[in-house]
């Protein structure tokens, strides 16, 4: 894992669930198959209801039509990000769609679990509602040893809370790379 991670925000508000982010339509894809894997990136957030999509506008879409990446980095959430089913596919599609890191006051545990075990991203929290202190396309880092967010577009920063224990499993890229590393398996 990074220690830094930069890039373009894309925020969104409370209570985005893991339909939202990747709809079961789009869980026939095999995630195995590089060929077919990519289309999570292309199909990541559209199931977002619009007004709460790359606040503050609510209309920026995550991914534009007919692409597979996005141009943002780093999603800001609200309260209870990743609630809903406990598909793994959630992170893996914004993963796929070049997403680093998510920050967001807190997670469904599920979800934050998903991310850390699948190696797909970096789950941070701040106890400050970044959704209403940062705005979709603001330039912002992590820090993420020292536990830092820099909004550079507004020259703002904050505390995150440390990753503690998860933290070695994120660096292995994953929960089976943690293990063969440590000699478990």
């Amino acid at each position: 894992m990074d220690n830094v991670i930069r890039g373009k925000a894309y925020v969104l508000g409370d209570d985005v669930d893991t339909d939202q982010i990747i709809p079961a339509e789009y869980l026939s894809y095999n995630p195995s198959d590089p060929a077919e894997r990519k289309y999570f990136g292309m199909y990541a957030c559209v199931g977002v209801p619009k007004g709460q999509r790359g606040l503050p506008d609510g209309e920026t879409v995550f991914v534009e039509e007919g692409s597979f990446r996005s141009e943002y980095t780093i999603l800001i959430g609200g309260r209870n990000f990743g609630c809903g089913s406990s598909r793994e596919h959630a992170p893996l599609a914004l993963a796929e769609a070049g997403a680093k890191a998510v920050v967001a006051e807190f997670y469904a545990r599920i979800f934050f679990r998903n991310c850390v075990n699948g190696g797909y991203l970096v789950p941070c929290e701040c106890e400050t509602r970044l959704v209403d202190e940062i705005s979709t396309g603001d330039d912002v880092e992590i820090e993420v040893e020292s536990g830092k967010l820099m909004n550079h577009t507004s020259g703002k920063a904050y505390a995150l809370n440390p990753l503690g224990d998860v933290k070695p499993i994120i660096d292995a890229g994953g929960v089976f790379e943690y293990a063969k590393g440590a000699g478990m398996i």
